[in-house]
């Protein structure tokens, strides 16, 4: 029984850990997400479309801010060809 008990104890731990570890990761990929829109509201949802995207594509860690800051560009481009 007391291998039970310190199993699920050790378990429970490392169940928690792992999931505080992907919120954290995902909380800041989302701030990098909207770090790079500012303070513009429909920048804010493309950039979060965007990163939806890439989770879905499975950019990688190491890839995601320049797929990202690629994709703040192609919003700036989309915007000034709008307004012409």
């Amino acid at each position: 029984m007391d291998y039970l008990i310190i199993a699920v104890a050790v378990l429970s731990g490392l169940y928690f850990h792992w999931w505080l570890f992907v919120r954290i990761r995902r909380w800041a990929d989302r701030d990098l997400a909207l770090s790079m829109a500012g303070n513009e509201p429909a920048k804010r949802d493309f950039m979060l479309v965007k990163l939806a995207e890439a989770r879905r594509l499975g950019i990688k860690k190491g890839e995601l801010e320049a797929w990202l800051q690629d994709a703040s560009t192609s919003y700036a481009v989309t915007r000034l060809q709008d307004k012409n």
